[in-house]
């Protein structure tokens, strides 16, 4: 595993972020050649928000090789989806045979355009048509929170869909909910042969949608914020702190064995408190999803991003 190429990547997708937040959005060592526009997620609480147009992601490509990188964001509406706790089925139409998905994920993904237009051709049949800087080599496909899930979407939908050397990619993701069910896992399984998926070992959204009937495709990386034995808090017992990308990249930076990367100044431990107190806080949290779903809604922030 090269942990310092995960944070590379992670970084990538917090560019897509910082894009879509209007922060200037540095990719160190990649060109970003086009913007992926999609409808926001719909939900129950807030099925409006579909028919807004939004910049979700970036498509770039290493500086000096032909590696490809697709980086997908999250979105301010999994706060709503987490709290809604009902979620859809429905038929994957670009891979038949590949099961169902849920259903606001697949939505969202079938409006991604490079071009901002309803009705343009999806990202992954214009990708050959990008005016990439040098032939492409390999392809890398990134996503946090619901980037996670539409990551594997697409990964999926490139291996089937797309010309070689395009339908050979590999997936990370970051604190991805599941996706589909478990006719969709095996069909993923089959046709995408490398993914890494992060998984920090509290984080509630890799949880849903509930099992059966979704299943999370291949095997997790697990990051430990927090153990009870031997007990360890790495950040506060917070449910923000636990999914935010800036967190991943903070853990799995702990693993990289190199410079460790800090979290948000307020997702980190307290100077000075007690392992028990906090130890006594997370055990009510997580014996409670609904103050765990509250603490989602409750939040200032604006997005589920990585600042």
């Amino acid at each position: 595993m090269d942990w310092n190429k995960a944070i590379q990547y992670a970084q990538l997708v917090n560019a897509a972020y910082n894009q879509f937040e209007g922060k200037p959005f540095p990719t160190p060592g990649f060109d970003a050649l086009a913007t992926i526009f999609a409808n926001d997620l719909a939900t129950d609480r807030n099925p409006g928000r579909g028919r807004s147009r939004v910049t979700i992601g970036l498509i770039l490509q290493a500086q000096g090789s032909g590696d490809a990188f697709v980086a997908i964001r999250g979105t301010e509406g999994i706060k709503e989806w987490v709290q809604d706790a009902q979620f859809g089925d429905t038929k994957f139409r670009r891979v038949p045979g590949s099961g169902e998905t849920e259903d606001g994920f697949t939505a969202m993904y079938e409006s991604m355009t490079i071009v901002d237009q309803r009705g343009a051709p999806h990202v992954v049949d214009a990708l050959p048509g990008i005016e990439w800087k040098r032939p492409v080599t390999s392809l890398t496909i990134g996503g946090h929170s619901l980037g996670g899930a539409l990551a594997t979407l697409f990964a999926m939908d490139v291996a089937a869909n797309a010309p070689a050397p395009f339908n050979t990619p590999t997936a990370y993701t970051y604190a991805s909910p599941r996706t589909g069910d478990p006719d969709f896992v095996t069909k993923y399984n089959e046709l995408v042969k490398t993914t890494v998926r992060f998984v920090d070992n509290v984080d509630l959204v890799p949880k849903l949608p509930t099992a059966p009937p979704y299943k999370h495709v291949t095997s997790q990386l697990i990051l430990d914020s927090l153990t009870l034995i031997p007990p360890r808090v790495r950040l506060q017992p917070n449910p923000l702190c636990w999914h935010i990308l800036s967190s991943y990249i903070y853990l799995i930076s702990l693993y990289a064995g190199g410079v460790v990367i800090p979290p948000e100044a307020e997702c980190a431990p307290g100077i000075g408190t007690f392992v028990r107190d906090i130890l006594g806080r997370v055990e009510a949290e997580l014996g409670n999803e609904k103050q765990i779903k509250d603490a989602f809604s409750a939040s200032p922030r604006t997005n589920m991003g990585g600042n």
